[in-house]
């Protein structure tokens, strides 16, 4: 169905204007082709918005997304707060607000190999053999949103669950787990954490619901070696913040480039979507970043609308480039080209195909 959607774009710092220029340009391919309607809105967070108005996360922003259908992000971050400790306000404060503010409590992270690209990888070609999961990462609770207490002798940062926040990512990560290979893996520390002991018996509970997907359980440090030395073994990963944060970047690592992974943050009522990587300063302005994790991330989205043609698209635009080496430094090609150029060619294949 063709319909109106309200997309808020936040930009972001460093590399993230120049990649959401790219998917910016796929929005409107998709627009072109199958008759949608975006109202786009831009605001500000990180770096930049500190700069401007001396917050990370304005209101002005949060009203912006709170009014979106879906929000698209760029990345934050700047060295002049990220290498300054005695700092008052930092960009992630920003982000934190925004997920907290939003709900956005589960964190989708696909991990994807491309057989063209396995010579990026530290990894011998026979680990990457069909790996092909997805990450469900708890993102509103735990250690990150505890209460914090600092004094001159100690410091404690309180983990804290509570069994709703467990069930609704667990639904979501069952729910996932049966449109893919039906086997879903709980990471967590229950021989230590009380709060592991709490997502166990709450995720085992769950599954009585699910009874085709298969259910086991990976303490983290079992589960961090085994995406090293068997990632095609997992389905779907379900974690709490803090293991999730550590896999899924561990994971990233397996495809050779984080430009290539995109994320989805969803709530009760919105969804933010943006690519894995950081804002990558040392780049920015030079046209030579890597679009294609936030160009997926569109896709992502385009499939949270359900417009299951236009993301089917999106995926077959991204295979071409990378089968057909048209990709940017950071992957390594004969010949590299532009951030610009990448987005283009995504845009051209995508208005090909019939």
């Amino acid at each position: 169905m063709k319909m109106l959607k309200k997309i808020t774009v936040l930009p972001g710092d460093g590399i993230g204007p120049e990649v959401i220029a790219q998917a910016l340009k796929v929005l409107k391919a998709i627009s072109q082709k199958y008759g949608h309607h975006w109202e786009i809105k831009e605001a500000l967070i990180g770096a930049c918005a500190i700069d401007i108005t001396g917050d990370p996360f304005p209101d002005a922003s949060l009203t912006a997304c709170q009014e979106a259908d879906a929000i698209l992000m760029g990345a934050i971050g700047d060295p002049k707060y990220d290498n300054d400790p005695s700092a008052k306000v930092r960009p992630e404060q920003g982000l934190l607000r925004m997920r907290k503010s939003l709900g956005l409590y589960a964190n989708i992270r696909p991990v994807k190999i491309y057989a063209s690209l396995l010579h990026l990888s530290v990894f011998k070609p026979e680990i990457l053999k069909d790996v092909d999961f997805v990450i469900y990462r708890e993102l509103t609770g735990g250690i990150y949103f505890g209460e914090k207490v600092k004094e001159a002798t100690f410091s404690s940062d309180l983990c804290l669950y509570h069994r709703y926040e467990v069930e609704r990512i667990t639904h979501l990560a069952f729910q996932q787990a049966m449109e893919r290979r039906k086997k879903l893996t709980l990471v967590d520390k229950a021989n230590v954490l009380e709060t592991s002991r709490l997502w166990r018996s709450v995720v085992a509970e769950i599954s009585r619901q699910y009874p085709e997907v298969a259910l086991d359980f990976l303490y983290i440090d079992n589960a961090a070696m085994q995406v090293i030395l068997n990632p095609s073994r997992f389905d779907v990963i379900l974690c709490d913040n803090l293991f999730g944060d550590i896999l899924s970047d561990e994971a990233s690592v397996l495809s050779g480039s984080m430009g290539l992974l995109p994320s989805a943050s969803k709530g009760e009522k919105s969804a933010l979507y943006e690519p894995i990587h950081g804002s990558y300063p040392q780049a920015a302005g030079k046209d030579i970043a890597n679009p294609l994790a936030t160009i997926l991330s569109v896709e992502m989205m385009m499939r949270d609308f359900d417009y299951i043609a236009e993301a089917d698209d999106i995926i077959s635009a991204v295979d071409q480039c990378i089968s057909d080496g048209f990709l940017t430094e950071d992957l390594k090609p004969t010949i590299p080209v532009r951030c610009s150029q990448v987005g283009d060619k995504v845009v051209a294949l995508i208005l090909s195909i019939k």
